[in-house]
């Protein structure tokens, strides 16, 4: 049973970190796991995946790269991790890590419950007036007045507001609080 070496690399600045992975992925069969930033100090940690000889020889090829670039801080080959170290090197700040998906439930169908529809607005009255009696002027046909007998819904069934805008409303005044005298003294 072969069990991949794990090898880190830890430098001062992402662009030595990335200089260090490729030249580390270049230079040997390893995979790379990812990279991590550190709280503070602008330290970043790369950490590499394969046989213990390329791990070696990925992390010597690295720590030069980066020392060329920026500056390194530790590096660190492990030949037989412990299963138990993959929770730490496998962790939520591991960026690039790549995570198995969530397994996802079935959806469980549900009654799909349609909005209400606004009642159809009722037809208004047509109301026929007669023409007066009493006026001595050649009698016309009355034309139909349509008087609404109702009041227009809006989207929600709620009354539209009045429309009337004859009286100003009086809004009170408000004055900015006074501030005392920047020239008068304390006392």
């Amino acid at each position: 049973m072969s069990q991949e070496s794990l090898g880190l690399i830890e430098t001062i600045g992402l662009a030595a970190a990335i200089a260090a992975a490729d030249a580390a992925v270049k230079s040997a069969n390893v995979t790379l796991v990812g990279y991590e930033l550190s709280k503070g100090d602008g330290m970043a940690v790369v950490k590499l995946r394969g046989d213990v000889g390329a791990v070696q020889a990925a992390i010597s090829a690295a720590q030069a790269e980066a020392a060329r670039v920026g500056q390194v801080v530790a590096t660190r080959v492990i030949a037989r991790p412990s299963l138990d170290l993959t929770k730490i090197v496998d962790s939520r700040e591991t960026v690039g890590i790549k995570r198995p998906e969530p397994t996802r439930a079935e959806p469980v169908a549900t009654a799909v419950q349609e909005e209400p529809s606004a009642a159809p607005a009722p037809t208004p009255q047509v109301v026929e007036t007669a023409p007066s009696e009493t006026s001595g002027q050649a009698e016309t046909p009355a034309s139909p007045v349509i008087e609404p007998t109702f009041a227009e819904p809006t989207a929600y069934g709620n009354p539209p507001p009045p429309t009337d805008v004859s009286e100003p409303i009086d809004l009170p005044q408000s004055t900015p609080p006074q501030r005392p005298d920047r020239h008068q003294r304390r006392r």
